[in-house]
């Protein structure tokens, strides 16, 4: 049969006569316990064990005291992207109304969706100046007005296509840091021009089997007195 467990705490071979102090003094233990005895018996020596291994180190706990300053950790963004949605009254070939920026109160023709959400848009730049160009769908108004795109082959644009070159700094000499020397104008690339070209010259033969389409497009959207934008149908 298994050893029954002590329960009553086995008593100290030095008690204390008051707390922190014993009863016997460290050489009356030294006899008490026998180390001169285990001494005497390896030779004025007390024997060495080997160590025993290393065990694995615990988890690193947090520190108990923090930099006074916060120290910015960078977040784990767990979320997937998920791609855009489009709303439903602008599909291929739709009129939109452009909100803002340079082009704001032009109208456009909706060519695709770019796989980063924005919309493929164009003038076309013959008829009212706007080139091809990625637009937000937050800033157009969709209108009731369609072009057939059929003929129009938009594959090759991507969001890679308007992707802007690095532009490489140099390191300016003392001289040149005090002139205000005229930057050059890189000039637009023929490929890109071309590009533009081919859209336009099959989306222009659309919107011109149209009748009053290609004025349409041509003019820039304004409110002016009295109008409404709540009660306005597009």
């Amino acid at each position: 049969m298994a050893a029954k467990a002590r329960t009553t705490p086995r008593p100290s071979r030095n008690p204390d006569l008051v707390r922190g102090v014993g009863k016997y003094s460290r050489s009356k233990m030294y006899h008490k316990r026998g180390l001169w005895a285990i001494k005497a018996k390896n030779g004025g020596v007390f024997p060495l064990h080997d160590p025993k291994p290393a065990a694995e180190k615990p988890a690193e706990k947090s520190p108990k005291f923090y930099p006074a300053d916060d120290v910015k950790k960078p977040l784990l963004n767990k979320r997937k992207p998920k791609p855009t949605k489009l709303r439903e009254n602008i599909t291929p070939g739709t009129v939109l109304i452009l909100l803002a920026g340079r082009f704001m109160g032009k109208r456009v023709v909706f060519l695709k969706q770019l796989p980063s959400g924005l919309l493929l848009v164009t003038g076309p730049f013959k008829v009212n100046g706007v080139p091809l160009r990625r637009v937000n769908q937050s800033y157009v108004i969709g209108t009731s007005t369609k072009v057939d795109i059929s003929g129009v082959n938009v594959e090759k644009f991507d969001d890679k296509y308007f992707a802007k070159e690095a532009e490489k700094k140099k390191s300016k000499g003392e001289g040149e840091f005090f002139e205000a020397d005229k930057k050059e104008k890189k000039a637009f690339p023929e490929e890109k021009k071309e590009d533009q070209k081919t859209v336009d010259g099959a989306l222009i033969k659309a919107i011109e089997a149209v009748p009053d389409l290609k004025a349409y497009i041509a003019s820039r959207f304004s409110l002016k007195a009295g109008m409404k934008p709540h009660e306005l149908v597009f």
